[in-house]
């Protein structure tokens, strides 16, 4: 059975270099690189659009972007500030909703189920909470809105940036069918691989898959499995998590 719920997953557009762009004006436009230097095996904590048009991401090397793209400005993270800037992001959720998950500086989950601003409707909430963002903090976030959270957030991925994404209760198992199975939350690598051995490549071809042999195959992760292949995700949205340490958050 569908869940009722109404979640909406909000994810900061490039969070660490838009507020660098922002905070400086000179560089908007321009290939921007927050992270360390390339000199000094440095890292990539985050990139503007402008940056990833050549091939850089976050996690990778500062000499290979720098490779990459020889005119990117490269600035040292100011975590102090982002910081100030996620909490007046947060303080802005709390607005709509107690319920509130923050994923890390940039992300959060809201359960907006119970709200009656906007007649209930969880799109026009989320396209508020992103109006109310770039009027306060002058960034831009993209908002997934679903009936769960493994929904949510893939929506938020489909329309970047400054975008909005609903599936509905009644698309979402046919929208699981036809995503790569990377795309699937707690899928690594490893998983992966074994998974594309198995003739696994898609969601459609993991609901083909019956419970028991997933479990025998991935042991507990196996019924989670089963249950997203069908659009399927029960996990709460919890205000009291403690979001990700810096050091994660540094390279997202």
């Amino acid at each position: 059975m569908v869940e009722n719920r109404k979640i909406i997953h909000i994810d900061m557009d490039a969070f660490f270099a838009s507020v660098e762009q922002r905070d400086h004006p000179e560089y908007q436009g321009k290939p921007v690189i927050v992270g360390g230097q390339p000199d000094k095996r440095g890292v990539v904590a985050a990139c503007s659009y402008e940056a990833r048009q050549f091939g850089i991401h976050s996690a990778m090397p500062s000499s290979t972007a720098y490779r990459l793209c020889p005119s990117a400005i490269i600035i040292q993270p100011r975590i102090d500030i982002y910081r100030q800037v996620s909490t007046e992001i947060q303080s802005i959720f709390k607005r709509y909703t107690d319920l509130v998950e923050p994923l890390s500086l940039d992300e959060a989950y809201l359960d907006v189920t119970e709200s009656t601003e906007f007649q209930g409707s969880a799109t026009l909430i989320a396209r508020s909470i992103k109006k109310t963002i770039k009027e306060e903090t002058d960034l831009t976030a993209s908002a997934g809105v679903s009936y769960n959270k493994f929904l949510a957030k893939i929506a938020s991925d489909m329309d970047k940036p400054d975008g909005l994404y609903l599936i509905t209760p009644e698309q979402g198992e046919k929208f699981v069918e036809q995503l790569v199975v990377r795309k699937i939350h707690g899928i690594g690598k490893a998983t992966e691989a074994k998974m594309k051995a198995l003739g696994i490549s898609l969601g459609s071809d993991l609901k083909r898959w019956n419970e028991n042999s997933l479990i025998k195959e991935f042991g507990k992760a196996g019924r989670y499995y089963y249950q997203i292949a069908r659009g399927i995700d029960h996990r709460p949205v919890k205000n009291n998590r403690i979001r990700k340490s810096i050091g994660s958050e540094t390279t997202f």
